[in-house]
């Protein structure tokens, strides 16, 4: 046998067993990427699944949100009517006390039927200012402030000041107004300008009594 025979007879050989090996490594990195291809799907998969799912929650805790609110709303409302005592023929209402004048820088406390304060009332000739006790948080976002003074109370005064002005009836510069001031969730004060006659004192007075005390109720309940 000639050496060139031997030479060709191995390297042919040699190149057989190159190209199995190629063959093998290459079915190998195919079916690596087949597995990793699955894996991937199963993964977006999952994350569109998730996804779905936190969109749906988010979307259900808006709507109990709304829900929760007209509740309260309601509670709210219905609580404030259930404390008006009508008043007798020549009494005064507890509900409904007597103003016969008003003083400048004159403070009204507002107090539990107990006696513990829970915030002054300071009445001007123009605005009132409410201003909470120090020693005790009340929560601005507390449904009896936002969904029974303010929504029942502040800004359908405001809205009817409006429509006075529009036809009138009031002069521009006297529609009610209110702004509310807090820190941290806090509330440090409300104001409302341009509340208006007696009657209307009256019943902002008594709007804010209702609201101070229960609030400071809800107070007592997360101790």
């Amino acid at each position: 046998m000639s050496p060139a025979y031997t030479f060709f007879s191995r390297f042919s050989r040699c190149a057989l067993l190159l190209a199995r090996t190629r063959k093998h490594c290459t079915l190998r990195v195919a079916v690596l990427s087949e597995e990793e291809d699955s894996d991937l799907k199963r993964f977006a998969e999952m994350k569109a699944y998730l996804e779905k799912k936190i969109s749906e929650s988010e979307r259900e805790t808006e709507r109990l949100k709304s829900f929760l609110q007209a509740v309260d709303s309601v509670l709210a409302e219905k609580s404030f009517r259930r404390v008006k005592i009508p008043a007798e023929a020549g009494a005064t209402s507890p509900e409904t006390p007597e103003v016969k004048e008003r003083q400048a820088g004159e403070v009204w406390p507002i107090t539990t039927p107990e006696g513990v304060h829970l915030a002054d009332l300071q009445i001007t000739e123009s605005e009132l200012v409410l201003v909470p006790d120090s020693n005790i948080r009340y929560d601005v976002a507390s449904p009896p402030l936002r969904a029974f003074l303010v929504a029942r109370v502040l800004d359908p005064m405001h809205v009817r000041d409006e429509e006075s002005a529009k036809t009138g009836r009031l002069n521009a510069d006297m529609i009610l107004a209110y702004e509310m001031a807090d820190e941290g969730g806090a509330l440090k004060s409300l104001r409302v300008r341009n509340y208006g006659d007696q009657r209307r004192l009256t019943e902002l007075r008594n709007a804010i009594r209702w609201t101070i005390r229960r609030m400071y109720e809800k107070t007592l309940q997360t101790r």
